[in-house]
């Protein structure tokens, strides 16, 4: 599936094409989904726990723990255990896709000589095929760590949030997809790695790889 114009240097004649907005609209709805699934999967888990009928709960509470909901009625920490099993969700997802998109589209370039070529192949043509855009800013300490700076990240573009909250909170898991697409094209190139995503004011968004036996 390509996410481009037939035009598009990744041509595949058994491609199927569709708009861009659909890749757009699913990063938005991913997030409070996996809140959704988190909610239920712990509603199911108290009610095994207590005895109960599993299944039998009000579906009403799910957007309540969602955190992009309403929030209300949600100690801190089932809103940190929440936020976690979204992270590890939504990475995962992400790693899978990276995986994916690696194989397909750099299976006709030359092999890569070092990681340094590897992280500029992520910045330039991988961020381009995903977000229409390159990576704004790249820093390195030649060490393992590489830094990874969008000062526009489209995702956080096509968001909208209320005035007084607590915005670069809440958009935090919209990252974590991103972050496990980055870490799954690595891997798909060899590369072992974390990736920490983070944002410092909407809608920039910056990503810290290191990769395994980096040095600060």
């Amino acid at each position: 599936m390509s996410l481009d114009s037939p035009s598009t240097t990744y041509t595949d004649p058994h491609a199927s094409y569709l708009a861009t907005a659909c890749l757009e609209f699913l990063l938005i709805e991913l997030v409070p989904m996996s809140y959704r699934i988190a909610a239920d999967l712990s509603a199911r888990e108290e009610e095994w726990m207590k005895g109960g009928a599993v299944g039998g709960g009000d579906t009403g509470s799910v957007t309540g723990k969602s955190g992009i909901g309403t929030g209300m009625g949600e100690s801190v920490g089932d809103e940190e255990e929440a936020r976690e099993a979204v992270f590890f969700r939504l990475e995962r997802l992400g790693y899978r896709v990276g995986l994916g998109i690696v194989e397909r589209f750099s299976r006709d370039k030359p092999r890569f000589n070092d990681t340094l070529d590897v992280i500029k192949f992520l910045c330039k043509d991988l961020w381009t095929l995903v977000f229409k855009k390159q990576i704004d800013n790249l820093k390195t300490n030649h060490r393992g760590i590489y830094v990874l700076t969008d000062n526009t990240f489209k995702p956080l573009t096509r968001m909208s949030f209320e005035k007084g909250q607590d915005n670069i909170a809440r958009a935090q898991p919209f990252l974590y997809f991103p972050a496990g697409i980055i870490r799954g094209a690595l891997a798909s190139m060899g590369i072992n790695a974390t990736v920490q995503a983070e944002t410092a004011a909407l809608p920039g968004a910056t990503f810290q790889i290191r990769t395994v036996g980096a040095k600060p």
